[in-house]
């Protein structure tokens, strides 16, 4: 399987997570598809209600995928402005399309200036990535 991590997201490198800064203050979260992969084929997916507020690194919601069950983490802080119904409603959408019609939370973020110092993103995203790949190899969660 070949992975892509495109350098204009950002990347949340511990729970794999991305976000796409829409238009000020809207950012577009979903897991990219090296997480995906050592989840295995999403079964279930549950996201915060419309509204709520999500701090950094706390749960946005929680998944059940074929190799693991958990909490889906927050990179930023914002207000949840929009889920995505289709994926709530089919979750494989996410594995199928991660950086498409795949995405998970729009969030309305007035701290992204802030909370996006600790994401990478344009030529970090490499080096990172190979890295992982490389790490996730080594521990057998991926061929």
């Amino acid at each position: 399987m070949a992975y892509n991590f495109p350098e204009h997201l950002y990347f949340e490198k511990k729970h794999h997570v991305w976000c796409l800064p829409e238009t000020n203050p809207l950012i577009r979260i979903g897991i990219d598809p090296l997480g995906l992969s050592s989840l295995g084929e999403l079964a279930y997916l549950s996201l915060n209600p419309q509204g709520s507020e999500v701090r950094k690194g706390q749960p946005l919601g929680m998944l059940e995928a074929s190799k693991m069950t958990g909490e889906l983490i927050a990179p930023v802080s914002g207000k949840i402005v929009d889920r995505n119904q289709a994926v709530l409603e089919n979750p494989l959408g996410v594995n199928e399309d991660p950086y498409g019609t795949g995405w998970l939370v729009l969030l309305e973020s007035e701290s992204w200036k802030e909370d996006s110092k600790q994401l990478i993103t344009g030529q970090e995203v490499e080096e990172w990535s190979q890295d992982e790949l490389r790490r996730y190899r080594q521990q057998g969660w991926i061929d």
